[in-house]
């Protein structure tokens, strides 16, 4: 059965469609209640955001005309399940003068493709390695 695609009209998800929301262990909404935590039924795992969550977000914002809040949502949903330290070695290098070479970005945004399927986000990054390039950003700032 294929879902009905979502639109403007149906956010808040919570509230207009929670139907389609839904958590990692594929518990719902009404699952999720104080009784449930407190029995550890519901843990912190279940109450964090999805990918598909992400990408239903990035269905309304480019059914809305956003685009690129759209292309962030996308983004947020390749990096759910990439690890936090990875997350955080990545942004460490993103920021000015913290990278030595445009070889660094190239490789942290082949890591990301090759070995957690984040092409958007891989694709971010070679964008940002060539800006850095051209505005020298590589060398040392701090």
């Amino acid at each position: 059965m294929t879902e009905k695609p979502l639109s403007v009209a149906d956010y808040p998800l919570a509230e207009k469609r929670p139907d389609v929301v839904e958590t990692k262990a594929g518990k719902t909404l009404d699952d999720i209640t104080l009784d449930a935590v407190l029995s550890d039924r519901v843990g912190l795992e279940d109450l964090r955001i999805t990918g598909r969550a992400l990408r239903q977000q990035a269905e309304i914002a480019q059914a809305a005309g956003r685009p690129t809040l759209g292309a962030n949502f996308g983004r947020g949903a390749e990096l759910v399940d990439v690890p936090q330290d990875v997350i955080m070695r990545v942004y460490e290098l993103l920021r000015p003068g913290r990278a030595g070479s445009k070889k660094e970005l190239l490789a942290a945004a082949t890591e990301l493709r090759d070995v957690y399927g984040a092409t958007g986000v891989a694709v971010f990054i070679e964008e940002a390695a060539d800006v850095y390039e051209r505005r020298s950003l590589y060398k040392k700032r701090y």
